[in-house]
């Protein structure tokens, strides 16, 4: 068995929604029924004795070790607590060759879990040993290592649970909601409106403690401190217990409570220098530990925190007594489980030295022996729940804090008896206010329930039914994707929109291009929903990045598929018929957003309209003939369709119709190009379906340039000396056959000649290179063809052979010539043109072709 082209599909896909690990496997003759293999599944399963039923009940064909391999690597997620459900094994055309599926819920991990299913099948067939415990440690410790913490985490789930969507930005916790200009950012339980001031603020204790004062917040007496003789010279201005902490600290380190002797204070002073070079001494408020969360105007949880602790039984000494409070499973080390493990370090071991006790000393039956002077979580302390119990006086002193400091979330340290009565009756204070709180103490309490904290930071940030989503549009289908995108971002940016708009050609936002190349897949989409300026995104999505790594968003508001017709790309990534690259294409049509998300589907193209059955939403279907069956019908159902009737395109649908002259769509040239009066068609079903206004939808198509600068490659038309020239990007049969029917209906003088210029892609089949110039010689005088700069794995002259051979039946080309090089070959036509001739160049480097065929018009 052989693995190889292993790819994460990160997005929803031609499979399932789930992302997962897609691999190509290869099994020997043996390995394609593991029944060939005497002993093997009872080996493979005595390895690991959790692996799921290879065979579902009730059937009895051959399961091969691809799927084996499928099995143990969802099985190894699952068993190592990852939430995966999905796999899948499917059979290639190449015999002993199968595509394996597996879900992950985070890639590195579903990776790792391909690698040991690997050494498990392995190890299976040659009866040597596994270590399923090492394995299972291993994914679960990356697993921990990358996965959202538990705050982050809240957040997420929260979002999700409210269709919002996300995506994380780095390895830590900074995560993005929404998409475009409706996208806002976290870290961790802080937000991107949390102020910089606000959060220097918290962080400086002193400041803190002097704006809740003004404010009337009770805050404890205290100042900061240079020395440890200036320490004991503020305890003794205080006159009571006293606390030492460092003034900018976080999470309980170096900090110390109730001291009274010099030299506990200077020894505490000690430790929170190491922690900060600025300190602060305070008054020592008795009571318990309480952390408040507040966010935005509401106090949303309470907790009572108490310091790690360990209960004597008269047996065990303090060290055993740890290692058996930290052998409960919710206790691990940093913040990734409900409960962190108790250390036994130098404050620990000081706390003990100051009862005179020692890590080996034995405490009687059921003494309590605390081990720290603070109670923070991070530390072995435990939570208790009191969110019920507290206050409104007391809730309305912990916002108040919050808001005067200036923090939208806040998590307030407050020190008193209990929650139940007001903060002032009791002597209490608030001695301190986090910026980026902890949330799991509050999630997941060692006593009590958890609260919805992530659901109220969302809602804080979120108004009530805001999925913070903007307008998106995919695209996908054989030809005319890049037109028909073209002309839907300009509607929508006629409608005061700043589109991000994805093509063959490049990125755009507004208007203005910011990366080049091909930039029809999931990355770029990714990028676009990413840029904070996009307030409407319109995505060309072609099938290679469908197949490569998925979408790059959820859902779409509309699908749009112009054509399949004989399919381009056949016979690569295992996509060898018209069929099979449907699948593909079909896939933004399945994730239509359910009920009020639309395709727009070409109901011509069989295989395109038989799509409505996998739509969640609507339907909108297109077509030049207005009475093809399935417009017939759909009309008759009063829903909507998109149709040409003489000189007009005409939306129809629930008993409404609207025309629109093709006069006045430029881009159709009057209707005189099919091609384009069907991208037109797309343009408007799609602007249809996002309610974009009529009278708008009216200016923008008549306004629309298609030429090389707004549409580059897309049928630029030229004047040359009297002469015609066509620029196109047409690169399989359906285009160039689109192409001549466009031609035919040019004006042309009856004397005039044709000429074309072509070559073919090398990663195309050899009938469908062979099938442009078969066409091409029934409409042409004049051929011209060119090699490519890039033959993209064939042999130099194959693919010229291969045109040459499309044009042996040729009933009208006459003059056939052979030419290296691109501009050499659009050199070579243009000097032979008359006035009154055309000439198609069908271009390679559209850029760079366009930019020659310029130089050659400005020589005039």
């Amino acid at each position: 068995m052989e693995v190889s082209r292993i790819r994460a599909l990160r997005g929803p896909n031609l499979w399932s929604r789930h992302t997962a690990i897609e691999a190509i496997v290869c099994c020997a003759e043996d390995e394609r029924s593991i029944d060939d293999l005497p002993g093997f599944e009872d080996r493979l399963r005595a390895r690991f004795p959790e692996l799921a039923m290879l065979r579902p009940a009730g059937h009895d064909e051959a399961v091969s070790m691809a799927q084996a391999l499928e099995f143990a690597a969802l099985g190894l997620q699952a068993q190592a607590g990852c939430p995966v459900t999905f796999s899948r094994t499917a059979r290639t055309l190449e015999a002993g060759t199968y595509q394996v599926i597996v879900e992950y819920s985070e890639e590195v991990v579903g990776r790792l879990a391909f690698e040991l299913a690997q050494d498990l099948c392995h190890t299976a067939v040659d009866d040597a040993p596994f270590d399923l415990d090492d394995a299972l440690s291993r994914l679960r410790e990356l697993d921990e290592d990358v996965r959202l913490g538990p705050s982050t985490g809240a957040i997420v789930y929260a979002a999700m649970a409210r269709n919002i969507p996300y995506r994380r930005l780095t390895e830590g916790s900074m995560v993005q909601f929404g998409w475009g200009s409706r996208q806002r950012r976290i870290q961790a339980a802080e937000t991107d409106r949390t102020s910089a001031v606000a959060e220097a603020i918290a962080q400086d204790k002193e400041l803190s403690k002097i704006l809740l004062h003004a404010a009337g917040v009770p805050v404890p007496a205290g100042r900061p401190v240079l020395s440890a003789e200036d320490a004991w010279a503020a305890a003794c201005e205080i006159d009571a217990p006293v606390v030492v902490k460092p003034q900018d600290g976080n999470q309980g380190k170096g900090v110390a409570v109730n001291l009274v002797s010099r030299e506990q204070i200077e020894a505490a002073y000690a430790i929170a220098f190491q922690v900060s070079d600025e300190v602060l001494v305070e008054r020592y408020i008795p009571g318990h530990d309480y952390r408040l969360l507040v966010v935005g105007d509401k106090l949303i949880a309470a907790a009572r925190r108490d310091p790690p602790l360990v209960v004597g039984d008269g047996v065990h000494d303090i060290r055993e007594l740890v290692e058996r409070v930290n052998n409960d499973p919710r206790r691990g080390e940093g913040h990734a489980t409900s409960l962190t493990r108790i250390r036994l370090d130098e404050v620990a071991l000081a706390r003990l030295a100051s009862g005179g006790l020692t890590p080996e000393s034995v405490p009687p039956r059921g003494s309590r022996v605390v081990l720290r002077n603070n109670a923070n979580l991070s530390t072995g302390g435990t939570a208790t729940d009191v969110t019920d119990d507290v206050h409104p006086e007391f809730a309305a002193q912990a916002v108040a804090a919050a808001r005067t400091i200036g923090l939208d979330i806040a998590g307030v340290d407050v020190v008193c008896d209990s929650v139940l009565r007001p903060l002032e009756e009791q002597g209490g204070g608030i001695v301190e206010l986090n910026a980026a709180p902890g949330l799991r103490m509050h999630l997941q309490p060692s006593f009590g329930k958890g609260r919805p904290v992530g659901e109220a930071i969302i809602g804080n940030m979120f108004a009530d039914g805001d999925e913070a989503r903007i307008p998106l549009i995919a695209v996908s289908g054989t030809n005319g994707k890049t037109t028909t995108v073209r002309l839907i971002a300009h509607i929508l940016a006629a409608q005061e929109l700043r589109v991000g708009m994805t093509t063959t050609d490049g990125v755009y936002v507004e208007g203005r291009r910011i990366d080049t190349g091909d930039c029809s897949g999931p990355k770029s989409a990714r990028n676009v929903l990413f840029h904070p300026d996009v307030d409407a995104a319109v995505l060309e999505t072609a099938r290679g990045g469908v197949l490569r790594e998925g979408l790059g968003f959820d859902r779409c508001d509309v699908a749009v598929v112009t054509n399949i017709g004989l399919g381009d790309h056949l016979g690569l990534s295992y996509i060898s018929t018209v069929e099979d690259l449907a699948v593909v294409k079909r896939v933004i049509v399945q994730n239509v957003r359910p009920e009020t998300g639309v395709a727009v589907l070409n109901a011509a193209d069989p295989v395109v309209s038989r799509m409505a059955d996998a739509c969640p939403g609507s339907v909108i279907f297109f077509a030049i003939d207005r009475n093809h069956p399935l417009m017939a019908l759909h009309r008759a159902q009063r829903k909507r369709v998109v149709y040409r009737d003489g000189a007009s395109i005409v939306a129809s649908g629930g008993g409404v119709e609207h025309r629109i002259a093709l006069a006045n769509i430029p881009v159709t040239q009057h209707g005189a190009i099919g091609f384009q009066v069907e991208n037109a068609m797309a343009a408007i079903a799609a602007a249809w379906a996002m309610a974009v206004p009529w009278e708008t939808i009216h200016g923008a198509l008549a306004s629309f340039v298609n030429d090389a600068q707004t549409a580059p490659g897309r049928f630029n038309v030229f004047s040359y000396r009297g002469a015609t020239l066509v620029a196109d990007y047409g690169h399989n049969p359906d285009a160039i056959q689109a192409l001549v029917e466009a031609i035919d209906n040019l004006p042309a003088p009856p004397d005039s000649r044709r000429s074309v210029v072509i070559s073919g892609a090398g990663d195309r089949r050899d009938e469908d290179i062979r099938g442009q110039t078969e066409i091409l010689g029934g409409a042409f005088d004049r051929v011209v063809l060119y090699q490519d700069q890039c033959q993209r794995g064939r042999a130099d002259g194959e693919v010229l052979a291969l045109l040459q051979q499309g044009l042996l039946n040729a009933t009208r080309a006459s003059e056939v010539q052979e030419v290296h090089g691109e501009f050499l070959a659009i050199d070579t036509a243009l000097a032979q043109l008359q006035p009154g001739d055309l000439c198609l160049i069908l271009i390679d480097q559209i850029e760079e072709a366009l930019e020659h065929i310029g130089k050659r018009l400005a020589e005039g």
